[in-house]
């Protein structure tokens, strides 16, 4: 049975996700699988998932029929993982080599069933921005709260610890509910002190709009915290103040 799973949702992503999986496919650390789900795209990348799952056993690929989001087809890839770890890699982002290796031992050592680390930005075409995104070293739930300082590409989280911790159908930001489902059982986390992963920068992606992640945002607070219209709105006030003057203070410029 395979130690990590690696959740990859894919949608219309025929440029890059070769990269994704050729990156998994690359770790020192050998006990993995990944399970990629196509949320019915309309270009070649079920057809190029589907050439590595026929190559390599360790790659399992299933094709929604229709269209569901993000939520929907990491859903489906957890219901399908088999792994003790549960690990997530977006079609478009990819791992440093040694990524899964020096996450798992951080994670023994320090007695941890959850942990993240730092991960870097590249342009869409793969050029080094320059960049590395940090974060709060240890991370607890009331930072988490106000913004979501934990890289999807690089989190992972231990069932045996947590069980299958299901998502929400929400088209964006189920990552965030995930990792505030888990700081609010063991409150703080710590990440690993490196940069581990590439984060793709999208023109096209929903992300790359600030204010339409605005209303996403605003439906975790009214929809997962169950909180009333003027609570929500007051810490959307919050969440804005801390992305415009405390996220970009963990924002690093290579030399």
């Amino acid at each position: 049975m395979p130690v990590v799973s690696v959740i990859t949702p894919a949608y219309n992503s025929e440029r890059f996700i070769a990269d994704a999986i050729r990156s998994v496919q690359a770790q020192t650390y050998p006990d993995w699988e990944m399970v990629v789900v196509d949320d019915a795209s309309s270009d070649e990348t079920p057809n190029i998932a589907r050439s590595f799952a026929e190559q390599d056993t360790r790659i399992r690929f299933i094709r929604l029929e229709n269209n569901q989001g993000a939520g929907a087809a990491r859903q489906t890839a957890l219901d399908e993982a088999k792994g003790r770890y549960i690990a997530f890699l977006d079609a478009d982002d990819v791992w440093k080599p040694q990524k899964l290796e020096r996450q798992l031992a951080f994670m023994n050592e320090h007695r941890q069933p959850f942990t993240f680390s730092f991960y870097e930005w590249m342009e869409e075409d793969g050029r080094p921005t320059g960049k590395t995104i940090t974060a709060p070293a240890p991370l607890s739930y009331q930072q988490l709260f106000f913004c979501n300082f934990v890289g999807n590409l690089t989190g992972i989280y231990d069932t045996h610890y947590f069980g299958k911790i299901p998502f929400s159908t929400i088209r964006k930001r189920q990552d965030w509910m995930i990792w505030l489902t888990v700081l609010k059982r063991i409150r703080s986390a710590s990440p690993v002190p490196e940069s581990l992963a590439f984060y793709r920068l999208r023109n096209d992606s929903i992300s790359s709009s600030k204010v339409g992640m605005l209303r996403y945002n605003f439906a975790v607070y009214r929809q997962f915290h169950r909180l009333n219209l003027v609570t929500a709105a007051g810490c959307m006030a919050l969440f804005l103040f801390t992305q415009l003057l405390v996220k970009p203070r963990f924002t690093k410029r290579s030399n």
